[in-house]
């Protein structure tokens, strides 16, 4: 006979005796089988609030190394500045460039400027001509 013929086969000589407590024993399980799980709802509530706060922590991570990291939006701010610097820069260096080439091509002997030479060799020679106005501002 199985087990569950036992059960009904008990709750049926229980019955010939008290019939509440025969239907009670028929379907109450024994102190024996019953498990050690003590307030399983609470332990439910507590495992969801802790894999709900591992997940917010590591979303926190992320997004705070996503704005400050190496390769985040703030470093990204700064490189954009510092680009735009450096590209100021550039364009200024391009111009000077431009000014001592064609300062340069002026000096060459196939298009040499009389008036750049002039002014050249008395800045270097430090001569004066007689019909130059000279004006003193103060120590030299």
């Amino acid at each position: 006979m199985s087990a569950g013929g036992k059960l009904i086969s008990a709750a049926w000589r229980c019955a010939e005796r008290k019939p509440s407590r025969a239907v009670n024993a028929a379907f109450t399980l024994k102190p024996q089988l019953v498990g050690m799980v003590k307030r399983p709802r609470l332990r439910s509530i507590l495992t969801s609030l802790a894999l709900y706060a591992m997940a917010a922590v590591l979303i926190t991570y992320f997004g705070v190394n996503a704005f400050t990291g190496n390769h985040g939006l703030k470093a990204r701010h700064e490189l954009d500045a510092q680009i735009a610097a450096l590209v100021s820069e550039r364009d200024q260096l391009r111009a000077e460039r431009k000014r001592w080439q064609h300062r340069v091509a002026l000096l060459k002997s196939d298009g040499l400027d009389p008036d750049m030479l002039d002014e050249r060799a008395r800045m270097l020679l430090e001569y004066v001509d007689p019909r130059d106005l000279v004006l003193i501002t103060g120590k030299p």
